[in-house]
């Protein structure tokens, strides 16, 4: 019963492309159940009420705690439900407002555990090239993550108009936007891609990200290898189509099984691919660029951002900063008796 009100609503009830067409059958019952067992709209404007559902949305199907990150998204999606109520007529302001309700804690800290140093992004990297099939195509699909620290839409969406390469010295790949996966039955024209603007930009708003010389010798040979998409994408599976996450992250899990240590791969290091783009802007910070400049410009987040998910690795920063700032102290303390400052 639950799998059949799961699809009743998610094909049919929550999707007005769906309504062209009347429900089977199965999904009438089902809307039919849920209608007869759901509380009146108006019941959320007792405070008991709204609890029992926050506390329900940071529960799994299977009673254990979600992750609290999913827990806040959820609540953020009920607020926006609760908007619409106000603005059709069914409250006279948003009950959330005002309740005392105390949501899970959120660690937005980048683990320092999964995140590969230099030297194993290079053996992940190598171990993805020797790989038959889609491995030497995907080298620099995994490179984008971590030399330009590139979230995984962006790298499906880059065009070669979009990079300057250079024969040597530095490049720049100018981001313009990134490719989602909505499904089909979401998307305005029925394709099952869609492409969004940069995260928390203007649908016009590009990122330029200056990209290292080996990047860029990486990204000609990748070019000269497999050439573009019709569309000038660099990266694209066997019938031309985007780089599907499923495929990218098989590749992914053979390169972690040739490429780690059994200890390694036993830990959390490099899990997933998205921690390559940890590993590029950690890296970035290790090597003293300033923050600012990773965050706005070359990793595409805001500062507070980059401060609350970099915290462990912007403590290294401070303490090599102090060890600056007290070496400056100590020398102009003995200009002050007299002495020459060194240098």
């Amino acid at each position: 019963m639950e799998l059949q009100l799961r699809r009743a609503l998610y094909s049919w009830a929550f999707n007005k492309k769906a309504w062209q067409c009347e429900p089977t059958e199965e999904w009438l019952h089902a809307l039919d159940w849920m209608k007869r067992n759901s509380l009146p709209v108006s019941a959320l404007a007792e405070a008991d009420v709204l609890r029992r559902a926050l506390d329900a949305m940071c529960r799994k199907l299977d009673g254990k705690a979600a992750a609290a990150k999913t827990a806040r998204r959820k609540r953020a999606a009920f607020n926006e439900a609760l908007n619409t109520a106000v603005e059709k007529g069914y409250f006279a302001e948003n009950p959330l407002n005002g309740l005392r309700w105390k949501a899970p804690a959120v660690n937005e800290e980048v683990d320092p555990a999964a995140v590969p140093n230099p030297a194993q992004v290079l053996r992940l990297l190598e171990s993805v090239a020797r790989q038959r099939g889609r491995g030497p195509h995907l080298e620099a699909f995994f490179g984008c993550m971590y030399f330009a620290a590139m979230r995984p839409a962006e790298v499906i969406h880059l065009r070669i108009d979009q990079c300057h390469l250079p024969k040597t010295g530095w490049g720049m790949l100018n981001l313009s936007g990134g490719v989602v996966t909505s499904g089909k039955e979401w998307t305005d024209d029925g394709e099952v891609h869609e492409v969004h603007s940069l995260k928390r930009r203007a649908a016009s708003a590009t990122r330029p990200i200056p990209i290292p010389p080996q990047f860029v010798r990486m990204l000609r040979v990748h070019v000269k290898r497999f050439n573009v998409a019709p569309d000038g994408r660099l990266f694209r599976n066997q019938a031309g189509n985007y780089v599907d996450a499923a495929a990218y992250g098989i590749t992914w899990a053979r390169a972690r099984e040739h490429a780690l240590t059994r200890t390694e791969r036993t830990s959390r290091l490099a899990k997933r691919p998205y921690d390559l783009r940890h590993a590029g802007i950690s890296f970035w910070l290790y090597s003293g660029v300033d923050p600012a400049e990773c965050a706005r410009r070359r990793a595409g987040q805001s500062i507070e951002v980059l401060f609350r998910h970099y915290a462990k690795f912007l403590d290294g920063l401070r303490e090599q900063a102090n060890r600056l700032i007290e070496q400056s102290m100590n020398e102009w303390q003995r200009v002050s008796q007299g002495d020459a400052p060194e240098g």
